[in-house]
């Protein structure tokens, strides 16, 4: 089974585009994140003819987040649990089963986190962007904890705006104030990873110049300045049926691409 995420920075926009890599890389799932539409608003038509079953927790504008499948989708949630008051549509959750057996999906969007928002004691603003970050990512790791007392294969993907470690950032030094670098935000992945789940991308590819990212401005692209922040995490029931991950670079070449591109993993389900 060939899942699969890409951030695609608008259905709308990047429409076309989005085609043109389900019709190359044919994924059998993929999580999808800032569809940047409402539910009822979204072209399921381009999805649904190209053989895929669609479920998709939009927001008008702005975020999120939808999964698509091969195989039909069965207990779908959506959002991210323990915060009633979070109207922001960043987590979608399914199950889907292979040829030989189950897997949980989590599709996310963590949120970015910027302008970071410190305290004079230096501990993040209160309703500011920064402190939403963090507290998500609490959330998050809340949720996954429950989630990895099932027994069976689960993997959470999506763009999660982590730049885990400095190799993971062309230019590490220029990001080191960033939400997506500052320390607390690669101390809550940590503590996600510890959980006991696995960067899919690290067990298969090391060093340096992997990225998934690369902003618009000054030619970032065609010079690699990029930071890896898509990801695969899988359980230890996932990882032992990895046969292979890869990031899609080739795709940010293509016509009005997003700044994003796919990141996939090949299972043995």
């Amino acid at each position: 089974m060939k899942i699969a995420s890409f951030n695609i920075n608008g259905i709308k926009a990047r429409g076309a585009a989005l085609a043109r890599w389900l019709d190359d890389a044919k994924p059998d799932l993929a999580v999808l994140q800032e569809i940047k539409s409402t539910d009822e608003n979204f072209p399921r038509e381009m999805i649904e003819e190209r053989g895929y079953n669609l479920e998709t927790h939009g927001q008008k504008g702005f975020n999120g987040v939808a999964i698509l499948s091969k195989r039909p989708l069965e207990d779908v949630t959506r959002g991210l649990p323990g915060d009633d008051s979070d109207t922001q549509a960043r987590w979608i959750e399914a199950t889907v089963t292979g040829q030989q057996g189950a897997l949980r999906v989590c599709g996310l969007y963590l949120p970015n986190g910027n302008p970071v928002e410190l305290s004079e004691d230096g501990t993040p603003v209160a309703g500011g962007k920064y402190a939403y970050k963090l507290a998500w990512m609490e959330r998050m790791e809340a949720r996954l904890r429950e989630l990895m007392t099932l027994e069976m294969p689960l993997v959470a993907m999506g763009d999660f705006n982590i730049i885990p470690q400095p190799e993971d950032a062309a230019r590490p030094e220029a990001w080191r104030e960033d939400a997506l670098f500052r320390l607390p935000s690669r101390a809550a992945f940590r503590r996600v990873l510890n959980l006991g789940l696995a960067d899919a991308f690290r067990l298969r590819e090391a060093g340096p110049g992997h990225y998934s990212f690369w902003d618009y401005q000054a030619g970032a692209f065609e010079r690699n300045d990029g930071i890896r922040i898509d990801h695969i995490l899988l359980n230890a029931y996932a990882a032992d049926l990895l046969r292979d991950c890869r990031i899609d670079a080739e795709v940010r070449a293509g016509e009005k691409p997003s700044d994003h591109v796919p990141i996939w993993a090949e299972l043995e389900l």
